[in-house]
């Protein structure tokens, strides 16, 4: 092939192509794309957001706001849980700060600075155990929050530049406060059981240090929703504090939806600190047994997925499970033992191993009620640090149930 005159050029161009050898294909005969170098990159391992009972962050970054060039940070977050803290920010922990978190399964916004202070909440419910995507992004005086690429939230003269605030060191805290929970606008449990991956926090190059996290869990493994006690770990609720029995005539129940099991150990108890097991559920040799004190006690199979429910009267402590129950009858001394416990200021309902007992029992619930009453782990008068508070391992070959 001759290459002349005012065509030559796409002459070349055509006779360079032909010399190039043809894609390779796969078996369906489509081209196969060309990987980016960067898609080997394993991504690093999501964290685990709560840190224990209380408000403290997995992990604190400090900004230069000084150096900022990029004022948007965004991450991906899977929770079962409907209430807890995010992320929280500030410049000034009186009066310039930022907490995004989650109530009733939503995303909300608390905000308080020279420019706006308030509370909103926007935005699809996010407790469904699945990864989302969320953005938080500052425009000029606006600040805007996308959840799944949708922006959910638009919020016009509430900020300003963060190269001029009046401090210029910004705090960023994953899954706790940086103070008093009662600072906060409108109160908020910050313990949040949920894993975050793929964060990107504002500008890496301003970024002047960050602490290594301190998460208990990782977050490799599937969940499902639940309260996941493992070994030796225990919840202490004060019965002042949960709701109270029915006066006439006195009753009290409890419900356990039992869904996981192993081991042996105690998984509930009625007591104080100093006499812990006043009346008591335990796990045996694949037995739940009811005991009163230190007598013998009564049992029932065990059986996964069916309520356990225990009732308490004047006379008789009833362990009900599906069709099949056992009942204990409490001494004459058992009503005054039992109203004088309900009086006590060290009353307590104890979930999971006792103070001082060597326990292997692990288990998960997915329903804890009292008198018809749902209580929240989180609100617990206090709590192992490493009690799964709104999931569960999956068991192997369970689907997980998304409907929440």
């Amino acid at each position: 092939m001759e290459c002349r005159g005012p065509l030559a050029k796409s002459c070349w161009l055509l006779l360079l192509l032909l010399l190039l050898p043809p894609p390779s294909h796969n078996h369906r005969g489509r081209a196969l794309r060309q990987i980016p170098p960067t898609q080997g990159i394993q991504d690093p391992p999501a964290v685990h957001l709560s840190n224990g009972p209380g408000q403290e962050p997995v992990s604190v970054m400090i900004f230069n706001l000084t150096k900022i060039k990029k004022s948007s940070s965004s991450f991906e977050f899977r929770t079962w849980d409907s209430e807890g803290v995010l992320f929280y920010g500030d410049t000034n922990p009186k009066d310039d700060w930022f907490v995004l978190g989650l109530r009733d399964g939503r995303p909300e916004i608390q905000l308080h600075n020279p420019w706006a202070q308030f509370t909103v909440g926007a935005g699809p419910r996010l407790d469904d155990g699945k990864w989302h995507k969320v953005e938080v992004k500052i425009l000029g005086d606006s600040v805007l929050l996308g959840v799944d690429e949708e922006v959910v939230l638009h919020l016009r003269q509430v900020s300003g530049p963060l190269a001029k605030k009046p401090q210029p060191v910004m705090r960023i805290a994953l899954g706790g406060l940086l103070f008093p929970a009662s600072s906060l606008r409108l109160p908020m449990v910050p313990a949040l059981d949920a894993c975050l991956r793929r964060d990107s926090w504002l500008d890496p190059q301003a970024q002047i240090s960050v602490s290594a996290p301190t998460s208990l869990r990782n977050c490799t493994g599937e969940s499902q929703p639940g309260i996941f006690f493992p070994s030796g770990t225990r919840a202490e609720f004060r019965l002042q504090d949960i709701p109270q029995p029915h006066v006439e005539p006195w009753a009290f129940s409890v419900h356990l939806g039992l869904q996981q099991a192993a081991g042996s150990g105690h998984l509930l108890a009625l007591g104080t600190p100093e006499n812990p097991s006043w009346l008591s559920l335990q796990l045996r040799d694949q037995k739940v047994v009811l005991s009163y004190g230190s007598g013998p006690g009564l049992d029932l199979p065990l059986v996964l997925g069916l309520p356990l429910q225990l009732k308490l009267d004047v006379s008789q402590a009833l362990l009900t499970q599906g069709p099949k129950k056992t009942s204990l009858v409490l001494p004459p001394v058992g009503l005054d033992s039992l109203l004088s416990l309900w009086a006590h200021p060290q009353g307590r309902l104890f979930l999971g191993a006792l103070p001082g007992e060597a326990s292997s029992a692990s288990f998960c619930l997915d329903s804890l009620w009292a008198q018809d009453q749902r209580l929240d782990v989180d609100r617990a008068l206090s709590r192992s640090r490493d009690i799964w508070t709104h999931s569960c391992p999956q068991i192997p070959g369970n689907a997980t149930d998304t409907t929440h």
